[in-house]
């Protein structure tokens, strides 16, 4: 990577405060840069170390006003996270290379297909019945079961599972480890106390521009669908229940767990270790705070939720009756102290 801080400022639409002509050549943190790096500042709490750094270019918000001096060459731009993301795909860009053919041994059935530029790594395994679009990688040791469908630009990384009849659109990306469309956890109990296994006959269904990170799984529907709408992205280690919908742009960080039949909204955020009980629907905009447990439906769009502690189900219900009434408790106490 060699760039001058003008040509940045050009990709980024962004405007330069400085000396332009100053030669870029990595990426670094604020707090640790060094010349000819180039960092950004988007967090406040990382304001102190604009004025210490070593970087010789930073990138910040049009509405940005420092404090103190800033030795760095800055560059403006609309917004400084979006910014610097874009930064981190064009260098993405440049240092990867573009894997097209088949490594040997791998497989894929006489009825399935593969469009142009296609990649297949070694010991992947496509089954039967199989329409898989453009540009798509296929790296070692994936497995793609009977009767899926893929549309182009996608990327499985080494050790994905898609089981059969998931539906994946363009532009997704799973990394290693990542299983689609495995069996719900649906058992019935019996009379006698053991559990029936209820067959699971659903499948998953991915649209366009969706990311499901490392060692998540989604389960397929018992009948139906798995619905992933547009855009979503999932961290890793995240489990995802037979038939929940997960809306447009919502995101979901790691350890979290969508219990079945939920129903997650557009432009949600689900922190970590977030879990949604099952059969509940969360509305549009809907922030979990992590470790945050949510019990009933969310019907207001744009509520954040926060907070959950479990002990002995009486002692929790006489608590919780007492906790909902803390601002008139507090409100009478106030009305008491003042009479005295």
């Amino acid at each position: 990577m060699e760039f001058t801080i003008n040509q940045i400022a050009q990709l980024l639409n962004g405007r330069v405060e400085g000396d332009g002509s100053q030669k870029i050549y990595k990426l670094d943190k604020i707090q640790e840069g060094s010349p000819g790096g180039i960092s950004f500042l988007s967090n406040p709490k990382y304001e102190p170390y604009l004025y210490t750094t070593g970087c010789s270019a930073i990138i910040v918000s049009e509405d940005f006003e420092p404090q103190k001096e800033v030795q760095a060459i800055l560059i403006r731009v609309k917004d400084a996270y979006s910014g610097f993301t874009r930064l981190l795909e064009i260098y993405g860009d440049s240092k990867t290379t573009q894997l097209v053919g088949v490594e040997e041994p791998s497989y894929i059935d006489s009825t399935s297909s593969m469009g142009e530029n296609a990649y297949r790594g070694a010991f992947s395994y496509i089954g039967k019945n199989c329409k898989i679009g453009n540009n798509v990688q296929i790296h070692p040791q994936v497995y793609i079961g009977d009767q899926v469908t893929i549309g182009d630009n996608c990327v499985f990384h080494p050790g994905v599972k898609i089981m059969k009849q998931s539906q994946i659109g363009n532009n997704c990306e799973f990394f290693a480890g990542a299983v689609v469309g495995s069996d719900g956890f649906g058992f019935a109990p019996q009379s006698d106390g053991t559990y029936k296994n209820i067959p699971q006959l659903g499948n998953v269904i991915i649209e366009d521009d969706v990311s499901i990170g490392a060692n998540t799984t989604i389960d397929c529907a018992t009948m139906g669908s798995t619905i992933i709408r547009r855009g979503v992205k999932i961290d890793n280690l995240v489990q995802i229940a037979h038939n929940a919908k997960i809306g447009e742009d919502t995101v979901i960080a790691a350890q979290s767990g969508i219990s079945g039949s939920s129903e997650i909204g557009r432009n949600c955020v689900l922190a970590g270790k977030s879990g949604i009980v099952g059969h509940v629907k969360l509305a549009d905009r809907t922030t979990v705070g992590a470790n945050t447990g949510v019990s009933k439906s969310i019907d207001k769009p744009g509520h954040t939720v926060l907070g959950f502690i479990g002990f002995e189900i009486k002692d929790f219900l006489k608590s919780y009756a007492v906790f909902k009434k803390l601002p008139l408790l507090q409100s009478k106490l106030k009305d008491l102290e003042k009479k005295q």
